[in-house]
């Protein structure tokens, strides 16, 4: 019996130590969870705002051909003399203006489609008009699919032809317009990486902020009328010190789908479509203490990108109540350098461009600078001169411009030749920054 008993009660004995230790186990494990910082949940999204808060003052020598109250300039308006032979342009102008401030933000989320997720969204206060002056302007929204070789944008963006990696930083708000294309559009825009300097885009776009002018006065009805979209390639090699960059566009736009004619007076479907080609390049040679940069484009059609130039209608040789299209040639070059210095950096811009107008005669023309036989612009040149002062997040930036234009009168094709009359403008501006 005694056999029996005893090891039953050694068992119960160890048994009970057994489950003590575990419980306390147990406890010690609840004491020490509860004790530790609660693991703090990973954001889906993450959202940085950025931008800044810009004021400029504008000083002009004479009146230009401008947008929102002489903000951006493009050229110098031609000589309009008076009963008394006094040119009324010849006018002295200032203004005092906050409207370029600008706000973003920067948005990354989860991967989608395998690939790592970004959106870009941002607006100033320039107004889409010269009567929303001061309202908010939708500049871009976009969002990309990155799979490491390859990238996806769709949404607003900047014209394939504007290099972000490659522009003039001048201080006025022109960011080198009428010399360097600018703009906006909703695209679709595939990035591959050929090598680890090279690379390839491939864009699709529609006009947005900016078009054609339309014979008709509705903004964008060109684009709008076009089923195919503008298509545009850029072949890019970039390293630490050097971008190197090539780009061609096709694009063809319907000016109209209707048009009225004839005794007496019909309305017919019109056919007529403007199609051009368009090639840039771009070169920034990047040093330790200075950088240079240079930028040129052979275009034809290009008002859409705040440039000279356009086209023109002419009449059908099948049918005399259509109009056909033909676009008119422009050609711009820009160089700048500029000081690397992180606290005084001085810089120097030059740009040219020139009308070289259509290859036939036209009827009317659809323009920027240019009509026929009328008084138009043959060719504009600017030298601008300044120097930013940078300290933290401000930066204070004078700089003296000149432009000048050669006017003259234009035959059928939109071409000056003859007599030209230069006019020139000389505009200091004083521009003000807080970036955030």
């Amino acid at each position: 019996m005694k056999k029996i008993i005893l090891p039953l009660i050694v068992s119960v004995s160890l048994y009970n130590q057994a489950e003590a230790q575990e419980k306390k186990t147990e406890e010690k494990k609840v004491e020490t969870t509860a004790s530790a910082p609660a693991a703090k949940p990973q954001p889906v999204f993450s959202t940085v705002i950025g931008g800044f808060v810009r004021t400029d003052y504008i000083w002009d020598s004479r009146k230009n051909a401008q947008v929102r109250e002489n903000h951006l300039n493009l050229y110098p308006s031609d000589v309009v003399k008076d009963a008394n032979g006094k040119d009324l342009n010849a006018v002295p102008q200032s203004n005092f203006l906050s409207i370029v401030s600008r706000i973003n933000l920067k948005i990354t989320g989860p991967d989608a489609f395998g690939a790592k997720t970004s959106a870009f969204f941002e607006g100033d206060f320039f107004g889409n008009t010269e009567g929303t002056i001061g309202l908010f302007r939708l500049r871009h929204a976009n969002a990309s699919l990155d799979w490491t070789k390859t990238k996806l944008t769709l949404g607003q963006s900047w014209y394939p032809q504007f290099i972000p990696e490659c522009f003039p930083g001048v201080a006025n708000f022109s960011t080198g317009i009428l010399f360097n294309p600018f703009g906006w559009v909703s695209q679709a825009k595939v990035t591959h990486s050929l090598s680890k300097t090279t690379s390839f885009a491939l864009t699709v776009y529609k006009d947005r902020e900016f078009g054609s002018v339309s014979p008709t006065g509705v903004a964008n009805e060109p684009s709008v009328n076009s089923v195919m979209p503008t298509i545009h390639g850029n072949l890019q090699y970039k390293n630490a010190k050097v971008l190197l960059g090539i780009g061609a566009e096709a694009r063809s736009l319907k000016p109209r789908t209707s048009i009225t004619g004839g005794t007496p007076a019909v309305t017919i479907e019109n056919t007529g479509k403007v199609n051009s080609l368009s090639v840039n390049a771009y070169a920034k040679i990047t040093g330790k203490k200075a950088t240079l940069k240079a930028y040129g484009i052979l275009g034809q059609n290009i008002t859409q990108m705040v440039m000279l130039g356009g086209y023109v209608s002419v009449a059908s040789t099948s049918n005399p109540f259509q109009e056909e299209y033909k676009p008119t040639k422009t050609n711009a070059f820009w160089l700048e350098l500029m000081s690397n210095d992180a606290k005084v950096a001085p810089a120097l811009f030059l740009g040219y461009t020139v009308n070289n107008g259509a290859d036939v005669a036209g009827k009317a023309a659809y323009a920027r600078g240019i009509s026929l036989e009328k008084r138009s612009v043959k060719d504009v040149v600017r030298a601008a001169g300044r120097i930013d002062f940078k300290s933290g997040k401000m930066r204070f930036s004078p700089e003296l411009e000149y432009t000048a234009a050669n006017w003259g009168n234009a035959d059928k094709t939109g071409k000056v030749s003859g007599t030209l009359t230069n006019v020139g403008n000389v505009r200091f501006l004083f521009s003000t920054a807080y970036t955030f």
